[in-house]
């Protein structure tokens, strides 16, 4: 992982927020530890004598977050939330907004209780690829553990106030000095310091060890495979009349993506790669043996619709389902299609499940890949803190 600080350049950042963007933007030019408004980071400071946190606001991208990006919120108030025994998402959002000094700022990071609780001025949070590939991988705690020693590892919870508490509780008689950072499993990892460089040097380092794992246990090498054309206007055509709506269909024919699509298909349906994932892709695809009959892609998104609904009925409450047509399809030998609204969307996916398809072949040569549990991933798509993200 390149370490891409840069004493000159840091030395034109004088306040605390100003530092917190400029790491936050270099955190955020590297796909391997973010994608699209993945991770949030933080930063502690004083305004008018009283402690504040900054801590990104939710929806922003690292890569380009500037001051703006940030909620300001009452460092005193997350830290009191996160002593409560019980906290709704509705009231958790509501106090944090109270807490808020401006108003006008974005609303905070569903991870703000857990940076206020970190007893260090800069934190940053990444869902870095090395990092969660090992952890979803099936001896991943083995690994991580002889890994990272010195880390505090939790296994997955539920982001936002519950990892929050669950963190809180474990900490209360914890030696954060010789902590050099968490790590939450099926998740990323958090690195955190005083100073903004050893934070980001943390996180670059821990990541780095990561990864040279992976180089020596996991290496990957891609045959070459020949791509194959297909038109898409029918197909686009298809999916629009199933989904209700216009969409843009991006192929992904990669070597990657061919070389993946042509794994037996109960390896392409095992889940996420990181848990925020799944409301733009959904647990899993449609998996298609071919494009060359219309009648059978209809058959098969009907049935892909049917299944959906039945994960949703059998997991809900009182949510209101969401459209229950794939958002990707993989089709076997030929590669994966993306599905959005617009293009931008239909990237967004593209990028997500490239960089799913070479965790699961990665963790798969470390034992097997497994993700989150199908409960957990409904908690996730419904929950409506991450759905008022893709609102915005």
């Amino acid at each position: 992982m390149k370490n891409l600080w840069d004493d000159n350049e840091a030395k034109q950042y004088v306040s605390d927020l100003a530092l917190r963007v400029y790491t936050s933007n270099l955190l955020g030019r590297s796909d391997e530890l973010v994608l699209h408004g993945g991770g949030n980071t933080s930063v502690k400071s004083l305004i008018d004598g009283e402690e504040i946190l900054f801590v990104k606001g939710s929806g922003w991208d690292l890569v380009s977050i500037k001051e703006e990006g940030f909620a300001h919120v009452k460092l005193h108030s997350l830290q009191e939330m996160a002593k409560l025994e019980v906290l709704s998402d509705s009231d958790m959002v509501r106090l944090q907004k109270e807490a808020m000094i401006d108003k006008t700022a974005p609303n905070p990071s569903v991870e703000a209780i857990l940076h206020a609780i970190i007893p260090f001025k800069y934190v940053d949070h990444t869902h870095a690829d090395a990092v969660v590939t090992i952890s979803n991988s099936i001896y991943g705690g083995k690994y991580i553990q002889e890994l990272f020693p010195n880390f505090l590892i939790i296994p997955y919870v539920m982001p936002g106030f519950i990892l929050a508490q669950k963190i809180y509780e474990l900490t209360q008689e914890f030696d954060w000095e010789h902590c050099e950072g968490i790590i939450l499993h099926n998740h990323g990892i958090f690195t955190f310091d005083n100073d903004p460089k050893i934070s980001y040097n943390k996180m670059i380092n821990s990541v780095t060890i990561a990864e040279r794992f992976l180089q020596e246990n996991a290496f990957l090498e891609l045959p070459y495979l020949k791509q194959k054309d297909f038109d898409l206007e029918t197909f686009s055509k298809l999916i629009t009349q199933e989904k209700e709506h216009d969409v843009i269909c991006i192929i992904d024919n990669s070597h990657l993506a061919i070389y993946y699509s042509a794994l037996e298909p109960s390896k392409l349906t095992r889940g996420v790669l990181t848990p925020e994932h799944i409301i733009r892709t959904k647990r899993e695809p449609l998996i298609l043996q071919s494009l060359d009959d219309l009648d059978d892609m209809t058959i098969a998104l009907k049935e892909y619709s049917k299944k959906y609904i039945e994960y949703f009925d059998e997991h809900s409450t009182n949510e209101i389902i969401l459209n229950s047509y794939p958002n990707y399809i993989i089709v076997k030998d030929f590669g994966v299609i993306c599905i959005g609204k617009n293009e931008k969307e239909a990237t967004i996916i593209k990028d997500i499940i490239s960089h799913t398809m070479m965790a699961v072949l990665r963790a798969d040569k470390l034992g097997g890949y497994q993700s989150i549990s199908i409960k957990d991933s409904f908690d996730m798509e419904y929950w409506e803190l991450e759905q008022a993200k893709l609102k915005k």
